[in-house]
């Protein structure tokens, strides 16, 4: 894969300022600030890159959680890096989740198990406030981002296996456009492209940076970046 980067978008919208927004708040009104932000979003497609591929296909159902941790100054988004010796996504940054059981009700229970799998987060923990557009990956997946809001302390336990690491970044980064730069890739002979936000040493990139994306417009209820559906 070789990459290029392009510009981002020129003159972007003035995002919803969560700093101002939700400083202050209890935690039970930033849980419904949130909520009801989530549910007043303009529907709007997340970017599967190469859909044109998966035509005729079926689709293996998935989700996975978006994970916000309140604070009385901030909101933060939790997130993993995979370990370097996985088959699939090695050393990519996640959200913790996967493919749906036959056990799991709804996608908020298959978020919900595999967090606790992944990372050893309890449930409880999760205070579930809606659900994002949907996602679907290249490698077939329908995936299903559900929100949740986290009380610190954490009790975390990751799955040496599969996580190497559960860190935070600020929200605030992700209500930004400008911070989310277009790569264009070669790979096989076809062309294609994804989206890519960096945090210190780290990339975040594909699908979880589709999903950020999408999480920064359904807060701050502006149109981001231009969805084109292949």
């Amino acid at each position: 894969m070789t990459p290029a980067t392009r510009n981002a978008m020129p003159n972007p919208p003035t995002p919803f300022q969560a700093s101002s927004a939700l400083q202050g708040l209890s935690f039970d009104d930033c849980l419904t600030r949130i909520r009801e932000r989530l549910a007043h979003a303009k529907p709007h497609k997340l970017r599967g890159d190469r859909l044109q591929d998966l035509q005729g296909k079926a689709l293996t159902p998935a989700s996975v959680l978006v994970p916000l941790v309140y604070y009385p100054t901030h909101l933060s988004v939790l997130l993993t890096q995979r370990t370097d010796h996985l088959r699939k996504h090695p050393s990519q940054i996640s959200f913790p989740g996967g493919r749906a059981e036959s056990s799991d009700a709804t996608p908020e229970a298959t978020a919900l198990r595999e967090s606790q799998e992944e990372i050893g987060l309890s449930a409880e923990q999760v205070h579930l406030i809606g659900r994002l557009p949907n996602y679907i990956t290249i490698t077939g997946f329908d995936v299903t981002p559900v929100v949740g809001l986290l009380a610190p302390p954490l009790a975390l336990m990751p799955d040496a296996n599969e996580v190497a690491e559960a860190f935070e970044v600020p929200l605030q980064l992700f209500l930004h456009p400008e911070n989310f730069i277009e790569h264009q890739y070669e790979l096989d002979g076809r062309t294609g492209s994804y989206y890519a936000v960096n945090y210190q040493h780290r990339f975040i990139w594909g699908a979880t940076a589709a999903m950020l994306l999408s999480l920064g417009e359904s807060l701050t209820h502006q149109p981001f970046l231009e969805y084109q559906p292949e």
